[in-house]
């Protein structure tokens, strides 16, 4: 069963089905940016799976939090003052606002 979690095909399957089986994909995988898109894409949420440097990657915060507003908590700091990752946050869930790092964003 541990190579299936390997197989760069079949986590590409499950994750494209339920973003959050990334959790139970290979540690190689997670860094995979097509399948934590791929993850992303279908949950959001999913974003707290993926490799740290993932968590970075603006192309896979952007996909994540336009999906779920609350997927930026786990973004990488430097994309929490990002005006239009906020921006697409906020929009999917105005609460979200409480977890903006930059206090300008706030009150731009």
């Amino acid at each position: 069963a541990e190579s299936m979690k390997g197989d760069r095909e079949i986590v590409l399957a499950a994750v494209t089905k339920d973003g959050s089986a990334l959790q139970f994909a290979a540690g190689s995988l997670k860094s995979d940016q097509e399948i934590v898109l791929a993850a992303v894409s279908r949950s959001g949420s999913a974003l707290q799976f993926a490799a740290e440097s993932l968590k970075s990657d603006r192309e896979i915060v952007l996909t994540a939090v336009s999906r779920s507003g609350y997927a930026l908590r786990f973004a990488g700091e430097s994309l929490k003052s990002d005006r239009e990752i906020v921006l697409a946050a906020v929009r999917r869930h105005g609460y979200v606002l409480q977890l903006v790092a930059d206090e300008s964003l706030k009150s731009d």
